[in-house]
């Protein structure tokens, strides 16, 4: 779905910090930066990926993302542990301008506790429309 200019897919789970959820008919979940922070950012120069095997947790940080504007944080929108990372990236970091919800995959997840962290993150057409609006004034506000 398309909100103010952003592609928002209805089907994923959008956590703040711009990072979304696909849940995957096997029970994983494919994450990924979302298309409001790729346009906000600009072009993708450089992402810090985690490492398969590693344990994240909802809310923190677990990698970082360059762009031509500004060093960003990769922070996971749910706990679990990482059983794939994208390494398609470290060749052509732009698959996250490109394609944020097909190639720009960043780290597929075997979560732990996804029942309750989905009930945290923005998912349905009015949460998004919410999500958005937000999200464009807090970068008008420089924040």
């Amino acid at each position: 779905m398309e909100i103010k200019g952003y592609n928002m897919p209805e089907d994923l789970y959008y956590h703040e910090e711009n990072t979304w959820v696909r849940i995957e008919n096997d029970g994983t979940c494919t994450i990924g930066m979302d298309d409001f922070y790729q346009k906000q950012a600009g072009d993708t120069t450089y992402v810090d990926l985690p490492f398969e095997g590693d344990t994240i947790t909802q809310g923190e940080t677990c990698g970082k993302i360059q762009s031509s504007k500004w060093v960003g944080k990769f922070v996971a929108p749910i706990s679990g542990e990482i059983i794939a990372v994208n390494h398609e990236l470290e060749n052509d970091c732009r698959l996250i301008n490109k394609d944020p919800y097909g190639a720009g995959w960043i780290i597929k997840v075997k979560p732990s506790n996804l029942e309750e962290e989905l009930k945290k993150l923005a998912h349905g057409p009015e949460a998004l429309q919410k999500f958005i609006d937000d999200h464009i004034a807090k970068a008008q506000k420089g924040g």
